[in-house]
Order: structure tokens, then sequence, then C-alpha cells
């Protein structure tokens, strides 16, 4: 039998991993129907695109919404292409077939049997958990008193029901938008658990973590600061450590598919869920003891994972996961009043003309606004330098004057610069085109003076885009570079505050960091923010990801949005992701 091959498609929207997926397959087992082809390039181009599987029936009912192709490379796709999907040969190998085929064939969802395989082991550990009894805590209600007592209000009610919730469950999600009292929540619940087990005379072992280094930073510094907070006695117990998953599990690159040692803990508490993707979720669930509790932290309508599955956001949405999960909506940090918890709430509700109404009406940027929410006007190229001049203006003047003394930079100092720096940041959309991360950070280094053509220049800021285990950087780590032991160092800071000096030889997996991707940007925060939106439209402009940028933001928000057209496009669109964990 000779093997169909696909045809040229304009804009290559298929990649050449998707193409030669599909040719392994033709050649492992022919097939002399096209559409066979067809069907395993696009569930491997869903994949790539963050995809549990191919949606069979979104396909036929809305391919261009799907699969965001042009109406050129949408007309190459066979008639009847669906219906082929009950006749794959490559799903039909049983446990070994490459492909797996989950429901009606014209209305079920084609998977790569990794995906699947990682969606099964997803539910069925969730299901071990639920039939696995459990007696809540003694004097649930009178703890629960105590460590609430004091504290008023439909926002605290809701952390204490959560709090309760968790502690009758094995596997608890906990969801909200910044400031609504997440850490909170477990901080106290972590107390109860620990007092219950010191009245039983047993040790408690929790362990606590989030997908990326800072993260784990950010959940260690509000976690010590709820500790002052408790009332005495209950702090004791309570962990003040957090770990990146990959090192909670001992996950590294190169053998992330062997075996995983189960965790020892009573219960296991992970921040900024939203970023766990398909195979680190059922790594996860797959470690954590039956018998422990597990607590997922996050904000369901963030961004969802860079790599597959939209995790978070489709167990909040599981009909049997509804006694266990707990939505917080009363935010501290973005009151009634707030002007950036408005323009969030109405991102969020997807209200395209109300956002640019508001856009419009919002007060231009100007070095003396008061504003916490601006907007840039006029000629963009000359104004947008301006706002990133003020906003780390404390920064550079302490990084010359370092400069300019000719004298090795000392611990105090480097300490006070990763602050300083650490008060401003811009984020961007894209990484390329005039409004993405490489040219805006190109012309930050311009403003400020900086030769890019010297790699490693005095103030250089980067960021660790890899976990790197024997430096004990993660992926999300921001260092600068210092003059340090007459050379140059790079100096990055723990979550105890601790510095950490490192060659610049040693950091193979950086980048310069005055500009980042919105999704670089989730589980952090700074007191003023720039978000830079592209002046033409592109699929990766959600709705998600602008309300993600926008609640980086704690205290100020600029919003460089050269067209208000593209700024409503951006809200209209949603992020929706295939995948069978809503269902049951």
């Amino acid at each position: 039998m000779t093997p169909v091959t696909l045809p040229a498609i304009p804009g290559d929207p298929l990649t050449a991993l998707d193409q030669a997926f599909a040719r392994f397959l033709a050649v492992r087992q022919p097939s002399a129907d096209p559409r066979h082809l067809w069907l395993a390039a696009l569930a491997s181009h869903q994949y790539g695109r963050g995809h549990a599987c191919l949606d069979l029936a979104a396909l036929a009912a809305s391919p261009a919404e799907l699969l965001g192709w042009k109406t050129d490379a949408l007309s190459l796709l066979p008639a009847d292409l669906v219906s082929a999907a009950a006749s794959l040969p490559w799903c039909q190998g049983g446990p070994t077939s490459p492909l797996v085929l989950a429901g009606a064939a014209g209305a079920g969802r084609l998977y790569l049997r990794r995906a699947w395989q990682a969606e099964q082991t997803i539910l069925a550990r969730l299901a071990e958990r639920q039939t696995l009894p459990l007696d809540p805590p003694a004097r649930l209600g009178e703890r629960l008193d105590a460590l609430f007592q004091g504290m008023t209000g439909t926002g605290v009610t809701l952390q204490k029901k959560a709090c309760e919730v968790a502690a009758r469950q094995r596997f608890t999600l906990v969801t909200g938008g910044p400031g609504t009292g997440k850490t909170t929540t477990v901080v106290r619940l972590l107390a109860l658990l620990a007092a219950a087990a010191r009245d039983r005379g047993q040790p408690f072992v929790a362990r606590l973590a989030a997908p990326t280094g800072k993260a784990a930073s950010r959940l260690v510094e509000s976690i010590g600061k709820q500790l002052a907070q408790l009332p005495a006695g209950y702090a004791e117990g309570v962990p003040t450590e957090a770990t990146t998953l990959h090192k909670l599990l001992g996950l590294r690159g190169d053998d992330a598919d062997r075996p995983l040692a189960p965790l020892i803990a009573d219960a296991v508490v992970v921040d900024e869920a939203s970023m766990i993707d398909l195979g680190m979720m059922a790594s996860l669930l797959t470690a954590v003891p039956p018998g422990a509790r597990l607590i997922l932290l996050g904000d369901k309508d963030q961004l969802a994972s860079v790599e597959a599955g939209a995790v978070l956001a489709q167990l909040c949405a599981r009909a049997s996961l509804a006694d266990q999960t707990v939505t917080l909506t009363h935010s501290q940090r973005f009151g009634a009043d707030s002007a950036i918890g408005h323009w969030a709430a109405r991102v969020n509700a997807g209200d395209a003309e109300a956002v640019a109404h508001d856009f419009k009406a919002l007060p231009a940027w100007s070095p003396g606004t008061a504003d916490p929410v601006r907007r840039l006007a006029g000629d963009l190229r000359a104004q947008w330098p301006k706002v990133v001049r003020q906003g780390w203006a404390a920064w550079r003047a302490r990084c010359e004057a370092l400069r300019a003394s000719g004298h090795d930079c000392d611990d105090a100092t480097a300490l006070a610069l990763l602050e300083d720096f650490g008060q401003f940041q811009v984020l961007c959309a894209l990484r390329e085109g005039p409004e993405g991360v490489r040219a805006l950070n190109a012309q930050v280094e311009k403003a400020f003076g900086f030769d890019a053509r010297e790699s490693w220049y005095v103030g250089r800021p980067v960021m660790v885009t890899r976990n790197d285990y024997a430096l004990k950087l993660m992926n999300g780590d921001i260092g600068l570079c210092l003059p340090r032991d007459g050379g140059k160092r790079v100096a990055f800071r723990d979550a105890e505050g601790r510095l950490r000096w490192v060659l610049p030889s040693r950091l193979d997996e950086v980048e310069t960091v005055f500009a980042m991707t919105v999704h670089k940007s989730q589980g952090s925060e700074w007191p003023d923010l720039l978000l830079a939106l592209p002046a033409k439209g592109a699929p990766v402009l959600t709705r998600e990801l602008l309300y993600t940028g926008l609640t980086r933001a704690k205290q100020r928000f600029t919003l460089l949005a050269p067209d208000v057209g593209v700024l409503g496009e951006t809200v209209r669109r949603r992020v929706r992701r295939s995948g069978g964990l809503v269902e049951g």
C-alpha cells in the first residue's frame, strides 16, 4: 500500500512536527485514506496548541474557531473528515496504539495516547480519593472559630467555609482572584490540622509547592505574613518552606517518565495551580498518597498552563467536584472602589464595549499622574520610554551610582537593587513584533544607555528560563548582573531573602527581562506595571491573557493599546481548550 501524503497548506498552520508525526504513523501502519493522516496531524497540532485532544464535534461544527485557521487553509480540509475517525488504524492497537478515540467517532475526542493516559490517571486518582473515608479533625467548629476570631465580612465567611471544606475532604480546590484570601485560608487550615495532630499525639507533615520558583517564593512570603496573625499556639507545625513542583516530585527534564516515589506527607498544598499542565497534574496526583489531603490554590480565570491542558479551570467546572470546590470572591487588594479591580471585573465579564469605553476614558499617562490605571496616548514610541524611566527611577539611580563608583557590589546594595528592580515591570502579549518582548527589551536598554553588544553589562536583569538544579535556580528566578570579586556576578535572592552569586558563564538558560510575556509573569506581582498590547490582532490575545496581565499589578497599571479595536477583540476572545476533565 502506498502511503498518502498531506498537501502543502497556506500559512503552514501545521508544524513540521505535526506532519512528521502523521508520516511516521503512516509508515508504521499505512492507510490509503488521506483523512487518517489529517486526523493524526490535527491531533498533534491541537496538543501543541495546549489542547488535551482534538474535539471532533467542534471540528465538524466550527473548524475555524477550533483550529484558529484562515479560510484558505480550512478549504484544504477533506470533506467528511470527522467520520473517518471510526476507521483510524492507529487507534486499534489496544494499550499500545499511538492514538486513542474516546466517545463516539463523530462526537468524541481524539487523543495522543500520552495525553489520554494523563487524563485517565487524573480521573482515577480523584475517584480513589473520593471513595476513602475521612474523619474530620476533632473540635473542628471550635478551632475554626478561634482561627477566624475577630475577622468579619463576606470574604472571611468564604475563607472559613473553604477551610472547613478542606478539613473534611482529601481533595479541595480553592479558587479566587488576587487578594481574595487563598493563603489566609490555607494557613489556617494547616494550623487547624497541625493542632488536631498534636491532640492525637501524632506528627503532622505538610508540604508546600508551586509550579515556579518565583511562585514558591511568593507563597513563602505570604505564609510568613499570615503566621504572625494566628492565635497563640497555632503557628506550631505550619510549614514555612515551599519548593517547585518539579523538585517536590523529584522530576527532571530527562527522567520525567520514571516511576514517582510516594510523598511522605499528611497534607500537600500547591499554589498557582492554573499553571499546572496535564502531565504534571497526573504526576502530582500519583505521588501524593491517597490518604493525604491535597489542596490546590489558584485563579481559574487566569491563563492556563503553557503546556497542554486547562486542568484547574476544567476541574473547577466538573460537577462531581462541586462540593470540593470553593470560590473566593471578595478581594482585599481590589475592593469595590479599586480601579484595577473594576477593570479586572469588566474584562472577566467579557464586556468588550465597556472595556473599550473605559480605555478611552482613562487619563493619559504623564510623569506626575497619580491615577492607578492609565493609558498611553499620543506618540507611543516617545511616551512609553518615559514610563519605564519613571517606573525604574530608583533602581536606575542606584545602579548608575554603583557603576560610577567602580567598586564591587556588597550584599546590602545587591538586595536593595533587586528590591528596587521589583517595583516595576513591562509585560507583553507577544515575543516578536514592535510591541513584543525582544523589541521592548532592546528599547529599554537603549533608553537607559546600556550597551546591548556587551552581553553581561552591569545592571542587566535576567530571568532563568529553565530549572537548574546544580545552581539551585528555578524557572522564573530573576537576577542582576553586578560588579563582584573584581569581575561580574549575577545576584539572585531566594525565598528567605538570602543572596546567591553566580558566574555569568554558568547561566546558559537566561534572558534579559526588562520585558517579559504575560505567560512568564504568572505567579508574580509588581506594585507598578506596564502592559503592552500589539497594534495588530493575534490568536494569543485573549480575555484570560489581559486579565492575567492586569491583575499582576498591585497599585498602578498602565495599558499600551495602539488599537482600541484589538483591545475589544482581545476581551471577546476566550481560551477554550478541549479535554475530558469537565465531564462527570
